[in-house]
């Protein structure tokens, strides 16, 4: 019977012989190799569709032969055993491994080219040969073929799972460009961005924004300000803002909780930690005022302002820094409008205040002019979704207009 050459799929009707693996005389069992063929985009491994004896070889090396063109003719033998394992079709193009020579694709649905040899290790060992790149002549795999892939499959074992490789950073001389000064990075610079870093890359945040209007807010601060200054404290925006957080963080604990990731557990705190930023000349910096619901506004006034010294003059201890259950980053007093904040991680949730601005509202049913602040709450989405986060804000934008003057008094 003659030995057809099969149809080699989406995109391939002929190819080129580049090698003839049987001669007249030898004994095929069904499925082995007897030639490879290479196509416009592969080379792959031509198998025999029956058992039996060559009689006759049809085609030459280096003939160009199509779907259906008879390749050689076999007198069919009761009982030949298969001489090799049948190949699985490959169906797919693969990429070399590291340090291995660059594979030529395969042609979907025809087996690789590999010695019976190399085939018998890939089996002991459980290895799919398609997936092996080949540095032969078409791809054909050899045995260092082979052994490289193994080894990389072991290099790549010995790295911890969630390692994710980062390119190397380029070299790239600005000073080519034009005049140029160089900064070596703080220690403290060096911190702020490995945590940002880490935080962009672990955190699935989303922001969500809305406006308070913080008139009456405006108008208690004015009032009593004074009496504050002489009890030697400051009677700022963030002092209220503090007070309006942890109202709301009450409301709804999970913007008040950390995700632990070893035990699959949300940590729902029944403290309230309020980490403060605050912008240094040396970097942002996050000193935490601790039971923040247990202190007087007075209190809170007199705490933020001791630590926002110490934070500037560089004096906060390392405990005075950690444990915070929730952040507020106000860059109002900077001039800045809306921003996204970044999650300090383990924390799920910081709120970010923009400038206050005058802007046009109907209140009563009339039009008048009120002073708008932009609020912003970035939250990790891994552990809240935005139906909470939504109430979450709206609640707080209430604690923000909805001061009671008994709170602010001394």
């Amino acid at each position: 019977m003659d030995i057809r050459l099969p149809s080699l799929g989406e995109g391939a009707d002929s190819g080129v012989v580049v090698n003839i693996l049987v001669k007249e005389g030898d004994t095929v069992a069904k499925d082995q190799t007897i030639i490879e063929l290479e196509t416009d985009k592969a080379v792959g491994s031509i198998p025999s569709s029956a058992a039996g004896v060559v009689q006759k070889i049809k085609v030459n090396v280096g003939d160009k032969i199509s779907a259906g063109a008879v390749i050689l003719s076999i007198a069919e033998t009761a009982g030949v055993a298969a001489a090799v394992p049948a190949a699985k079709p490959v169906v797919s193009v693969q990429r070399p491994a590291a340090g291995t020579a660059a594979a030529t694709p395969r042609i979907p649905g025809i087996p690789v080219a590999a010695a019976p040899s190399v085939r018998k290790m890939a089996s002991q060992l459980g290895i799919d040969l398609s997936l092996v790149p080949g540095s032969g002549h078409g791809g054909r795999i050899a045995l260092e073929d082979l052994r490289a892939y193994i080894q990389n499959l072991m290099s790549l074992a010995a790295q911890p799972a969630t390692a994710e490789k980062k390119p190397a950073p380029a070299k790239i001389d600005f000073a080519q460009y034009g005049p140029v000064l160089k900064k070596s990075l703080s220690s403290l610079r060096k911190t702020i961005a490995k945590r940002m870093g880490e935080s962009w890359a672990v955190v699935p945040r989303v922001t969500q924004f809305d406006e308070a209007d913080i008139s009456g807010l405006n108008e208690l601060r004015k009032k009593f300000a004074p009496a504050y200054e002489k009890q030697g404290a400051k009677l700022t925006l963030t002092v209220f803002a503090i007070k309006a957080v942890v109202a709301a963080l009450k409301k709804h604990p999970i913007f008040n909780s950390s995700l632990d990731e070893v035990a699959d557990e949300i940590v729902l705190k029944e403290y309230f930690h309020i980490g403060i930023a605050v912008d240094t000349e040396h970097g942002l910096m996050v000193p935490v005022i601790r039971d923040a619901d247990k202190k007087t506004m007075l209190q809170l006034a007199k705490e933020l302002d001791d630590l926002a010294g110490k934070t500037r003059d560089r004096k906060l201890t390392g405990d005075q820094m950690k444990g915070g259950s929730f952040t507020i980053s106000n860059q109002g007093g900077i001039g800045s409008g809306a921003f996204t904040p970044i999650v300090n991680v383990p924390e799920v949730a910081i709120l970010g205040l923009g400038r206050g601005a005058l802007k046009p509202a109907v209140v009563a049913g009339k039009i008048e002019a009120r002073l708008m602040m932009p609020v912003a709450i970035s939250y990790d989405h891994r552990v809240a979704d935005g139906g909470s986060a939504a109430r979450f804000a709206v609640d707080l934008v209430a604690a923000f207009q909805n001061f009671d003057e008994k709170d602010v008094k001394i």
